[in-house]
């Protein structure tokens, strides 16, 4: 007999984790709230403490095995202070798998269908050929022999599969998410920053002018709830800072920054960016945002069409700098632009909330300080 502990609920919107590293091992005795596992969640690693004494008997799953919210996590010895609890031995079986429908779907391709006969679809599987991949040369759409060796070759040339894990793997989920939901719609422009003093701060005035985007323009600083078709319009701006490592994208939250002085939104940057490097963000810290920044122009890049993530609304993007000709009146003269990049959801937003929003941004960006 023996009680076992599930992985707890580590958040909303969390709802699997990857091992990174067993802290304990079976036969081990530990105590309450002594750290079990390390799991890397959608943007953080979080340590799992133990939810009693006892002596570990099972350890369900490796590192690197994926493991979602409420399933096995650590099997204990069971005592006779255990009552209430689930006991007994689990079962730990394979699932039994299944032969492939007669009809397969290509990927991405809604509910188009090809169809592959149990022959090649058992070479596939030999071969380790995913059907929804393959284009049919059969007549009436049939996937052949021949279609599925082709496959194969490419597979091979091009190397092993490389599984994404941890923030990568959350941000293909997310991505596949946006591109399912969210019916974007992009605007571009370069706003003037010719009037800019020597070492300013670019991040700190591209908040500056999200804000006053956002005051300009309310409807951008919302949440879109595509089950009741409706939004909520915020009052404060949370704004969400797309940060590239080489781990994936990480999306920490600056809190109410329309309320706060340049020199504390300053710390607050160091502060968010130190602990993303350092994996050690809790993950409260990565949720809430109202709308998005992503200067991208730090790296390379003039406009984009940068992604909306549910349930936010807008996202505006910010590339490099570059110095180009204008004209000032009836003069030819050379000033710095800055390219911008705004991506809302139409479902939530006119374009012309959009439009003014944009407007407001560049408004502000235009001024000296």
């Amino acid at each position: 007999m023996s009680t076992t502990f599930h992985l707890p609920d580590l958040g909303e919107g969390l709802m699997e984790a990857e091992i990174v590293q067993w802290h304990v091992a079976v036969g081990e005795t530990v105590k309450a709230d002594q750290p079990l596992v390390s799991v890397e969640t959608a943007k953080a690693i979080v340590e799992v403490p133990s939810p009693r004494a006892g002596r570990i008997t099972h350890l369900f799953g490796g590192v690197g095995d994926v493991v979602h919210t409420h399933d096995p996590l650590v099997e204990f010895e069971a005592s006779e202070a255990d009552s209430g609890t689930v006991v007994g031995e689990l079962a730990r079986a394979q699932a039994a798998v299944q032969e492939a429908p007669q009809t397969v779907q290509r990927a991405g391709s809604g509910a188009v269908g090809f169809k592959a006969t149990p022959a090649v679809r058992a070479l596939a599987a030999r071969l380790d050929v995913d059907l929804g991949v393959v284009t049919p040369s059969g007549p009436d759409g049939l996937i052949t022999a021949a279609d599925v060796q082709r496959v194969a070759r490419v597979l091979a040339e091009a190397g092993p599969l490389e599984p994404l894990r941890g923030t990568r793997r959350a941000m293909a989920r997310a991505m596949t998410q946006a591109h399912a939901e969210v019916v974007p719609v992009t605007l571009v422009d370069d706003a003037d920053v010719e009037a800019w003093p020597a070492g300013t701060d670019v991040t700190l005035r591209l908040l500056r002018a999200l804000v006053a985007g956002c005051r300009a323009e309310p409807a951008l600083n919302a949440w879109y709830d595509s089950h009741a078709i409706g939004r909520r319009v915020l009052a404060q701006v949370h704004v969400g800072i797309a940060v590239d490592t080489p781990d994936g994208l990480f999306v920490p939250v600056m809190r109410d920054v329309g309320n706060r002085t340049p020199a504390d939104l300053r710390r607050g940057l160091d502060a968010l960016k130190a602990a993303v490097l350092s994996r050690q963000i809790p993950p409260e810290e990565l949720r809430g945002y109202t709308i998005t920044l992503s200067n991208f122009g730090t790296i390379a890049g003039r406009h984009a069409t940068p992604v909306v993530l549910p349930p936010t609304v807008a996202i505006l993007g910010a590339g490099r700098i570059r110095a180009q000709p204008v004209a000032v009146g009836d003069q030819v003269t050379v000033h710095r632009l800055l390219p911008l990049s705004l991506t809302f959801d139409h479902r939530a937003a006119t374009g012309g909330e959009a439009g003014r929003f944009l407007a407001a941004v560049m408004a502000d960006l235009a001024q000296a300080g």
